[in-house]
């Protein structure tokens, strides 16, 4: 199995193997990490590819509100706001992404993390590729522009069935005192079946098959996102009943057992992850990049159990009054 995945801030290059097929795999690992060739005919067959897929994907407007939400709360030209047009992709060339290779993966830009049954030739050989990674000097670092947030964003599509609808506002990265507790915070609202939006939204009015909301960890900063489906005649309504369940948490305390309910969810959560070498190597990954070891999944799990309905209270009030919060309807 081998996956590239993309996201704000790093790529990631995963290759899983079984035990007895690694050696195999780690030419594979070789040949791509360190002599990639960037075919042009694959450029070419993947550009047009992809660009037909954005222009597909920019037609729902789950995908629309999507990109204005992030326009919304970071600003669109900034990079966590910035969304490229098609037509990029028909001006990318091998060239470009040669140069993007040397100058960006590099070992001084690198980290490397195992899991699994990992023998000593395994990390070995690992090792042995891993030396060989190019080195450079370190990627520029942005010089990041000011947030330029927007809080009320409505988009017209005619023709739309349902109204896609993203709420939230811009917080702080997962290394804030206040991430943990606002994660257990958005659980309790629309992190899992039984939450308050979801009992509210689909189990009393029946506006959304789905409704969640959580917390969102970039390296620079993290942000508070909710987001829902309606039917377009409910779309208003929906809003209204969103509303509502974010002053309830403002305005009452939240009952001892359904804080615990939404704790013990997280938890669950946090066990089922690490019920494996995927898991374990992509909870190390995010410690890692939030300059953390392996420890702070503990450390968590502790100021999850932690949080008084007190705590939940004091979180809403001073985080969620309606002026702060950012809305993005498209329908």
């Amino acid at each position: 199995y081998f996956d590239i995945n993309i996201d704000r801030d790093y790529s990631y290059i995963t290759f899983c193997t079984l035990s007895k097929f690694f050696a195999q795999t780690a030419e594979v690992i070789e040949e791509v990490i360190l002599r990639p060739t960037f075919p042009e005919r694959e450029v070419s067959i993947y550009s047009a590819k992809r660009r037909q897929q954005l222009t597909i994907e920019r037609r729902k407007v789950e995908t629309i509100a999507r990109e204005n939400f992030a326009h919304a709360i970071f600003g669109a030209s900034h990079p966590y706001g910035i969304s490229y047009s098609e037509d990029e992709y028909s001006s990318l060339s091998r060239e470009n992404i040669m140069e993007h290779y040397q100058r960006c993966y590099t070992a001084d830009n690198c980290i490397v993390v195992c899991s699994g049954a990992i023998s000593d030739n395994v990390l070995q050989r690992i090792k042995s590729i891993a030396e060989q990674i190019h080195t450079s000097q370190k990627c520029e670092t942005l010089s990041l522009p000011p947030f330029d947030t927007k809080h009320n964003v409505r988009i017209q599509h005619d023709g739309a069935l349902q109204s896609s609808i993203r709420m939230g506002r811009l917080l702080f990265a997962r290394t804030h005192e206040d991430f943990v507790p606002m994660q257990v915070l958005a659980t309790a609202l629309g992190g899992y079946f039984g939450s308050r939006l979801m009992q509210n939204l689909r189990e009393r009015n029946g506006f959304t098959y789905g409704v969640f909301s959580a917390m969102v960890n970039f390296q620079h900063t993290g942000y508070l996102a909710i987001a829902t489906q309606v039917m377009r005649e409910h779309t208003d309504d929906a809003l209204n009943e969103i509303y509502y369940e974010i002053e309830r948490l403002r305005e009452e305390l939240v009952s001892e057992d359904e804080l615990q309910l939404a704790k013990n969810m997280m938890i669950g959560e946090i066990l089922r992850i690490l019920d494996g070498p995927f898991g374990i190597a992509d909870v190390t990954i995010e410690n890692i990049m939030c300059q953390m070891d392996n420890s702070a999944t503990e450390r968590s799990v502790e100021e999850i159990m932690a949080i008084t309905p007190e705590d939940v209270l004091r979180l809403a009030k001073r985080y969620l009054s309606r002026e702060a919060l950012v809305e993005v309807v498209v329908g």
